[in-house]
């Protein structure tokens, strides 16, 4: 693909993708409320439901995705539950902490799970792949060549954008050392995560 090509692309997706949304509500929630370093299986599920949405596009299997649209409806709402699951264990977690010592940790499995049911069922994510860009680039000229540079290109954008996410949320909880800020840090990140499950399920 030609380089402007690939240059226009980031840019749009780094707007799309940097705008705070459900995804990185969800994130930011995450990492305020447990940290950083159980998180990365939500982000790579994040980036795989991603890289489909844009394989979908470029592979013209748009019209796959409208016909088998109530599966991609349920994945939507089982990942608008779970986010729901997330915000009240959020909500009700202990703060009773000893130093160095966070609540139990959801496992790799359910983190994955979770990111990609946000991701996949996320509407704003699928209007950008299925609907803009094809606006942007002539899906109909790309070889698989040309679909290994966008998803490079993909990944190299949100990998930034994200971990700049959990860069800040990670900073912000270095503040948080009382029980009273991390009772408050936690009810605010159970908002957060019922906000971002709202707005799915709004969709």
């Amino acid at each position: 693909m030609h380089l402007a090509s690939l240059l226009i692309f980031a840019a749009a997706l780094f707007v799309a993708a940097g705008s705070p949304g459900p995804s990185i509500a969800a994130l930011v929630a995450r990492v305020i409320s447990k940290g950083f370093r159980d998180v990365f299986p939500f982000l790579l599920a994040m980036w795989i439901g991603e890289g489909i949405w844009l394989s979908l596009a470029v592979f013209g299997l748009a019209v796959v995705a409208q016909t088998f649209h109530y599966a991609f409806v349920v994945v939507k709402w089982v990942g608008v539950a779970y986010l729901a699951y997330l915000a009240f264990k959020m909500w009700t977690a202990p703060v009773e902490a000893r130093e160095g010592e966070m609540p139990r940790e959801d496992s790799a499995g359910k983190l994955f799970f979770a990111g990609m049911a946000v991701t996949l069922g996320n509407p704003k994510i699928m209007m950008f792949y299925l609907a803009l860009l094809p606006t942007i680039i002539d899906l109909a000229s790309v070889s698989v060549v040309g679909w290994v540079e966008l998803t490079v290109t993909m990944a190299a954008v949100l990998v930034v954008i994200d971990l700049a996410w959990v860069l800040a949320a990670s900073q912000a909880r270095r503040l948080l050392k009382s029980k009273r800020a991390m009772k408050i840090a936690n009810r605010v990140s159970a908002t957060t995560m019922a906000g971002a499950a709202a707005a799915i399920a709004a969709r």
